[in-house]
């Protein structure tokens, strides 16, 4: 059995506190539990960037006994206080009316998109190898700088499911010693609109119809459809969010993208333009449909459990940050590509992406509200040696960013909020406002000034002042975009043919089911003419499947040269975090189940035991936790299944059958042969494998993991 290091206990991640509960309630006073151990919160710093070296606790609930928000002590939260135990309540409850008060504002305005989320604290640590082409601080060889990242979907609300077809937010915060650095980004390198003046169009168009508050998250409706197939400098993205990019499997195994080109500068004033690229460690994976929207239903939060869980359980996720570098030259173009068009990318294998620093997540949050929710991004958030473009999609985000925050946030104080707060000094001059929580000093917020000494004084080069690039400006005011602008078909072709010929055949069901859900035909047909710009067979394949004729003829497309590195298949990445789904029962030989759950836990796995019933199997040092049961297991939380016994349950039989359809690796002792049989598998199913022991099985699961999945098990569906 292949093992690495010394053997660890394995962490079955879900706790929902840092000590188990009691059975009775208990009746000893003692201070809050501390957070769990994968947990962390905001730095303990000032309003005005200040370190306090307080932990964490200190700004947490204190003290043993309820108090009110005042910090008296009420003798009963239980009963309003009445004129006697039938009479009316009192006006002068003050508990009551606090407790209710508060209740009826602990929300605030959602986000208009990206509304649900999920984040992890982490580190960045740069390499040095930006340090010819940036002045900032946080890329220099082995700078360690706290992070804060939020993943998102665009369209749901936040009761919306995880697994829906669309694209993902992800935004990073940097707490650097020279201000807070946000890199606010997706998973897919291009955008629908080429100017942010049309952001309310694209998002009104892919927001539930307005009359019925539906469809919730998804793009299947006729005015996403409408908007796209008109506007067709959105095609590109309309491909990628119909490619299973759309879907990833994990938060973890997701490419970043920083979506437009910005400025770097280095410290004698040379500047260049690049790209940023935050590549995954584990690989870039994604969900079946099938396996989507089966955990829209039974697991809507799939995806931020995925992510706590894999935190909590050790295995913490990994990117490096990477940068395509290109000449500042006067026209921005790179080889014909207009740098400055955000529905535009550029082949890696034209400019390469060059890793600039790894970023690891390390820590869960240790309040929703408080981290997630209330955490502020703004594009316009940048440090000294990074500038923007102009880029008019991230000119206009500029405006719209801070806007928002406002709204949402109660004021202009949002920068304050814990989660928000830069770790570097403050002193900005800017007073009063809702929720102001510093307590400033002086009397002259103003410059110039004497009486305060002159406080605070401008900053000069030496003193790492913030550049805003000298670029010539000139042009007549117009309403007008760049000629270059006009192509809206060259990056979505590039796209198609670099994929491989299983996602090819994933993007034509995607784009038959999406539109097979619109009422319009006008709008379908629309749909197939503009897909014959990217590819004459595609749009042939989704007619089919849609019932609409093609007329005319093929459109003359020139052809491009595929890029590999924009296909997730052909590679092989580590397993770490892998969820190995291991179905035993009592007759189950628990030495060696219990050898085998070490040793996966050992290899940086997570085994999550199922069976029958909840509860443990063995005893002594042979006891393993039952994790889940056959009525809590589907294939979607498993990358792979180890079968150890049989069980007359229909159950086992649906757990496998996914995981087969869903070309998940699959292992079985003789013991769980009958299992496999029952299901109607075929063991001679590619990635499918009998083992003498449960050890061996999971050698041979090791084997086969690295791929993602089993691609050559494909050809035994037909759907």
């Amino acid at each position: 059995m292949a093992t690495r290091g010394a053997r660890k206990q394995p962490v079955i991640p879900g706790a929902p506190s840092s000590a188990p509960a009691s059975e009775a309630e208990p009746t000893k006073p003692h201070d809050p539990l501390p957070p769990k151990p994968d947990q962390a919160g905001p730095a303990t710093v000032t309003p005005t960037g200040a370190p306090t070296d307080l932990p964490q606790d200190a700004v947490s609930q204190r003290g043993a006994f309820l108090t009110t928000a005042q910090g008296a002590r009420p003798s009963d939260t239980d009963h309003s206080l009445k004129a006697g135990p039938r009479g009316p309540v009192l006006l002068q409850d003050h508990h009551l009316r606090e407790k209710i008060t508060h209740f009826d504002h602990e929300r605030i305005p959602e986000r208009v998109v990206h509304a649900r989320g999920a984040a992890a604290h982490g580190t960045f640590v740069g390499n040095g190898a930006a340090d010819r082409i940036c002045c900032a601080s946080l890329f220099a060889k082995n700078k360690q700088t706290p992070v804060f990242v939020r993943f998102s979907t665009v369209l749901g609300s936040r009761g919306s499911a995880d697994t829906v077809r669309d694209t993902r937010g992800f935004a990073t915060k940097f707490y650097t010693d020279e201000g807070v650095f946000d890199l606010v980004g997706n998973n897919i390198p291009v955008f629908f609109i080429q100017d942010a003046i049309k952001f309310p169009d694209i998002i009104h168009a892919g927001k539930p119809h307005p009359d019925r508050e539906i469809p919730q998250a998804q793009s299947a409706h006729d005015t996403f459809w409408d908007f796209v197939t008109l506007h067709t400098e959105a095609t590109a993205h309309t491909l990628w969010n119909m490619s299973d990019r759309a879907i990833p499997r994990s938060l973890r195994m997701m490419e970043g993208f920083g979506v437009h080109t910005f400025r770097l500068l280095n410290g004698d004033g040379e500047s260049v333009l690049v790209k940023f690229h935050w590549k995954p460690k584990l690989g870039v994976h994604s969900l079946v449909w099938e396996e989507a929207q089966i955990a829209a239903g039974v697991d809507p939060d799939m995806h931020r459990r995925d992510l706590a869980d894999a935190i909590e359980s050790g295995a913490f996720p990994q990117w490096d940050l990477g940068v395509q570098v290109f000449p500042d030259t006067p026209e921005q173009m790179f080889e014909g590509i207009d740098l400055l068009d955000p529905t535009k990318l550029v082949p890696e294998e034209l400019a390469p992406v060059q890793i600039i620093g790894t970023m690891t997540l390390n820590a869960n949050p240790t309040n929703y509200f408080s981290e997630t929710e209330q955490v502020a991004f703004h594009p316009g958030h940048l440090v000294r040696g990074i500038d923007v473009t102009n880029d008019p999609l991230l000119q206009g985000r500029l405006f719209s960013y801070i806007d928002t925050q406002i709204t949402r946030l109660g004021g202009p104080n949002f920068a304050q909020l814990p989660i928000n707060r830069p770790h570097a000094e403050i002193n900005d001059m800017q007073r009063d406002g809702m929720h102001q929580t510093a307590v400033h000093s002086g009397v002259a917020p103003y410059r110039p000034n004497s009486l305060d000494g002159g406080c605070p004084f401008i900053a000069g080069a030496k003193d790492g002042v913030r550049i805003d690039f000298p670029e010539a400006v000139e042009g007549t005011k117009v309403r007008a975009a760049a000629a270059t602008f006009d192509d809206h078909f060259s990056s979505a072709r590039l796209f198609y043919a670099s994929l491989s010929e299983i996602e090819q055949a994933h993007v034509a069901k995607a784009y038959t089911f999406e539109l097979g859900k619109c009422y319009e035909k006008a709008i379908k047909q629309r749909a197939v003419t503009v897909l014959r710009q990217i590819d004459e067979q595609l749009a042939r394949t989704v007619a089919a499947g849609l019932g609409v004729e093609i007329t005319g003829k093929a459109a003359q497309i020139e052809k491009v040269t595929p890029s590999p590195a924009l296909s997730q298949l052909g590679g092989t990445w580590p397993s770490d975090g892998r969820i190995v789904g291991i179905f035993a029962t009592a007759d189950t030989d628990p030495g060696e189940l219990a050898a085998t759950v070490a040793a996966i836990a050992d290899q940086s796995m997570t085994p999550l035991v199922i069976a029958p019933q909840g509860g443990e199997l063995g005893s002594g040092t042979k006891t393993v936790a039952i994790s889940r049961t056959l009525d809590t297991a589907r294939s979607i939380e498993f990358d792979a299944l180890l079968i150890t016994a049989v069980a007359p349950d229909p159950r086992l039989a649906i757990l496998l059958q996914e995981a087969h359809r869903h070309l998940k690796a699959i292992a079985y002792t003789g013991d769980g042969a009958e299992a496999i049989a029952a299901a109607g598998i075929d063991g001679q199913s590619e990635g499918v494998q009998e083992a003498p022991t449960i050890g061996e099985g999971f050698d041979a699961l090791a084997a086969l993991l690295p791929e993602h999945r089993v691609w050559a098990r494909d050809a035994e569906f037909s759907y």
